[in-house]
């Protein structure tokens, strides 16, 4: 365990142990996305009457946040190709296997994009040395290949989990349509950098997070297709509509009004309902 002090580095432990992203604790504290992060890299003075506001959005005791932290040291490289956890509750989400740098990087790569973070600052949003994250990580594009393989394998073992529970094809449909859209709305932040930086991945990682996307569309589609056929759905095109339905799923990390994605159970019900309602015609 290596110490770590400042009250800046506490709050971004407490922030992520609650699940929020900076742009988010900026936005429910009212301040802005960098006036948050210059308070996590000490960069600002906090009053008192912040950082009580700040202890209580995280639901954590002001003096935590004043006092040393400890924080774990970086996990070992692993390969990120190993499979998602098929045949468990793919309803269910605990939180991916990423070490502080991992973390980091996604909170940079949200925040300013892929193409305009550095390694230093991937560092700085980890507590830790610019070497420290060379340690374990070969550079920012195997960051960007990490998150983006384990985004993708976690999405289609959920996606592939809904469909082999079985059922009438239209039935088999929704829930893979529930599972897409709740892999969005609960891991919207992987899902964002996946959606918007799929350019700047380089081979053979980028093939195979395609292939994985391909996987699930052509599922979704055999199931529409099947589903027409037995006379649940009454739409034209089902196979053209399935792919409608895949690109709106997709789309929800982009939405506008991000805090709905807070209920992401009640979100993913609704795609599938409406989903349904496009299929039937």
């Amino acid at each position: 365990m290596a110490e770590q002090n400042g009250t800046g580095a506490a709050i971004r432990r407490a922030r992520a142990d609650a699940g929020l992203s900076l742009r988010q604790l900026a936005a429910e504290i009212g301040v802005s996305a960098g006036t948050m992060s210059a308070i996590e890299n000490g960069k600002v003075a906090l009053t008192v009457e912040r950082l009580q506001q700040i202890a209580d959005r995280l639901g954590t005791p002001r003096a935590r946040l004043l006092e040393p932290q400890q924080v774990p040291e970086p996990a070992p490289r692993r390969d990120a190709t190993g499979p998602g956890p098929r045949g468990g509750d793919w309803r269910r989400f605990a939180a991916l296997d990423l070490d502080p740098g991992l973390r980091a990087a996604v909170e940079v790569f949200t925040e300013i994009g892929y193409h305009g973070a550095t390694m230093r600052q991937v560092a700085a949003a980890a507590d830790s040395s610019v070497a420290g994250i060379y340690h374990y990580h070969r550079g920012k594009q195997q960051l960007l290949a990490t998150l983006m393989t384990r985004t993708a394998d976690d999405m289609e073992w959920r996606v592939t989990s809904a469909d082999e529970e079985g059922g009438r094809p239209a039935e088999r449909f929704a829930r893979m349509v529930e599972a897409l859209a709740l892999a969005q709305a609960v891991r919207h932040e992987l899902a964002f950098i996946s959606a918007t930086e799929l350019r700047s991945l380089e081979e053979p990682e980028r093939s195979r997070v395609v292939a994985a996307t391909e996987r699930i569309r052509q599922r979704l589609e055999a199931a529409a297709v099947q589903a027409a056929a037995d006379g649940d759905f009454g739409v034209a095109d089902p196979r053209g509509t399935a792919r409608v339905v895949i690109s709106l799923c997709l789309a929800l990390p982009h939405r506008p009004d991000r805090e709905e994605l807070a209920d992401p159970q009640r979100v993913a019900a609704e795609y599938a309902e409406h989903a349904l309602s496009m299929m039937r015609g």
